[in-house]
């Protein structure tokens, strides 16, 4: 990425919250990680994968070298990836996710700290909703494994609200009655980077065409606020 892209790439996530960055992984790449999850996982439903780092191939390709470049831009020469979720959107597993924000983050351990919580443990991982000053110290880079469409539940995201901080469910509501949002259409091998708190929904399916898509969480720093560490999840 040149100097002129990457200005471009950092102000897109600065003012909008997301951007669209299409053929930044391989088809090959892509092919190549399916059949190893399908090969690998124990723990794959027809939705995905929870907790996918544990999967040697989805954390090599967190490691790309394209996605790597990414994620540095926006959060520093430190950022890493600390969380991977495989989504498998298709008629067999078909759903529907509402206006939300992406607010709880997995840690090493317990610690009670004003503006983290409620806490919970999934697959014995400590969970907290964080504060707006860790989520900002976060990026996501969604990596598509199928293209995605506007028939088949794609992303919508709502631009520019991941500046609002941690929203209560009433106000990302009145905001999604008046936002228009955009739809985040990619193809296989895109993708899509996004703020944590950018306010995002996606639709049931209506296309026969699975949508896949490899969520990836990187973090400036895994010490998110002392004394509280990110688990790799």
């Amino acid at each position: 990425m040149g100097r002129v892209e990457h200005m471009k790439f950092c102000d897109e996530i600065a003012a909008a919250g997301f951007a669209i960055l299409p053929e930044r992984v391989s088809r090959q790449c892509v092919d190549s990680l399916l059949n190893q999850v399908d090969q690998r996982s124990t723990r794959r439903t027809r939705a995905g994968v929870r907790h996918a780092m544990g999967l040697r191939p989805v954390a090599a390709l967190t490691r790309h070298t394209e996605l790597m470049q990414l994620a540095r831009q926006v959060l520093g020469q430190d950022a890493f990836p600390f969380r991977a979720t495989l989504f498998n959107k298709s008629p067999e597993s078909n759903w529907l996710v509402v206006w939300h924000q992406d607010t709880a983050l997995p840690l090493q351990g317990r610690s009670e700290l004003p503006g983290w919580g409620p806490w919970s443990v999934k697959e014995e991982i400590h969970y907290a909703h964080a504060p707006a000053s860790a989520l900002s110290q976060v990026l996501a880079l969604r990596v598509h494994l199928d293209d995605s469409t506007r028939d088949n539940g794609p992303l919508r995201v709502l631009p520019g609200t991941h500046q609002l901080g941690v929203l209560t469910d009433d106000a990302i509501h009145n905001l999604a009655r008046r936002i228009d949002p955009v739809e985040c259409v990619v193809a296989k091998g895109g993708v899509v980077a996004m703020r944590p708190l950018l306010i995002h929904a996606s639709s049931k399916s209506q296309a026969a065409l699975p949508r896949k898509v490899l969520h990836i969480e990187y973090a400036a720093s895994a010490s998110i606020a002392e004394p509280l560490q990110l688990a790799i999840a």
